[in-house]
């Protein structure tokens, strides 16, 4: 179970064996701190009392913060889940060797798996009913060989020599998977196009809420599986930037956040905005309970059908073992259509 609060000016409190959580009004609903998996708290003027962070340390439960926008500020963890000593020696290691070489170049090519069979799970369903966009959508996932080829091909001892080919890699197919995701997205949300931070069009604004929700359930799967965060591979390594979680997110990206959503508005999902073009409260709750729902939804893994989010932490785990030198490849994580 989730908790997840998202009005300003709530308080969450500690209640005997309940975290309480008050509302401005003097509404109170409570939930058992022993039936939690997570606190996710959503936008500004939310407190939460030491006793209640203190607790959910003590339960290994993890708390959090999001903007309104999207972007993850911050997640308390347990001080007992920092690792072992041997995991991150060995994933430091990895840096300048084969292995992250490695791990970088799966990394890419789960990010252009899943795009390509997210764009063919949407054609199967339009088929018959919009053919022309189903060959488009067909055409584009048949392009990935070229690009998984390429990232195949490339030579380099260490992930420095690689990157900035594999990001080139990956920037050109991101380009072509975003042109073919237009082809689905209605035409009253007028989509620019893909954009990032400072998007102020509905769907980008969507999207980018679900990854900062799901940026938190990978950071947590990395913590769990005894890895550092901050000790990257693919994405180079700067001040507060968590770049193994930016590594590991992009297996789950479309599985988790693209599929949900776009199939949310291409449902007739009315995107509810406030008046300064923020999403609303009830838009960013919807958004946070999807992202939620798909991890819990099952996908073919290692030989049968398997929960998204025991996915996500096998593949942390898969991480930390291949680093260790426990494991002998690592592969990454690609969705069924």
């Amino acid at each position: 179970m989730e908790l997840i609060v998202s009005e300003r000016g709530s308080f969450v409190g500690k209640h005997q064996g309940r975290l309480r959580v008050t509302t401005d009004n003097g509404e109170k609903r409570e939930v058992p701190i022993m039936h939690l998996r997570q606190v996710i708290i959503c936008g500004g003027g939310v407190a939460i009392s030491s006793d209640a962070v203190r607790a959910c340390s003590e339960e290994g439960i993890p708390i959090h913060f999001i903007s309104a926008n999207g972007t993850p500020h911050a997640s308390l963890y347990s001080a007992g889940l920092t690792g072992t000593v041997l995991t991150r020696r060995a994933q430091l290691r990895a840096y300048d060797g084969p292995a992250g070489v490695a791990l970088a170049r799966a990394f890419t090519l789960g990010k252009l798996g899943n795009q390509a069979n997210l764009l063919r799970y949407a054609a199967k369903n339009r088929k018959e009913t919009a053919p022309e966009v189903y060959e488009q959508l067909m055409a584009v996932a048949g392009e990935v060989v070229d690009y998984q080829i390429a990232v195949e091909r490339l030579q380099g001892e260490t992930v420095d020599e690689l990157r900035e080919a594999l990001m080139g890699i990956e920037g050109r197919y991101a380009a072509r998977y975003w042109q073919a995701i237009g082809l689905l997205v209605p035409a009253e949300l007028n989509w620019p196009g893909r954009e990032t931070r400072g998007a102020s069009d509905p769907f980008n604004q969507v999207l980018n809420y679900g990854y900062g929700v799901l940026y938190g359930q990978v950071e947590h799967a990395i913590i769990l599986a005894g890895l550092d965060p901050y000790a990257g591979l693919l994405h180079a390594d700067r001040p507060g930037k968590p770049s193994l979680v930016l590594d590991l997110i992009e297996e789950f990206r479309q599985a988790v956040v693209d599929r949900p959503l776009l199939g949310q508005i291409t449902r007739g999902w009315q995107i509810g905005r406030e008046e300064d073009g923020r999403l609303d409260k009830a838009t960013r709750e919807r958004i946070v309970s999807k992202v939620l729902e798909r991890l819990e939804s099952t996908e073919p893994y290692e030989g049968k059908r398997q929960p998204i989010r025991h996915i996500l932490q096998c593949q942390a785990r898969h991480i930390a073992t291949f680093v260790r030198g426990e494991r002998e490849s690592y592969t990454p994580f690609v969705m069924g259509w």
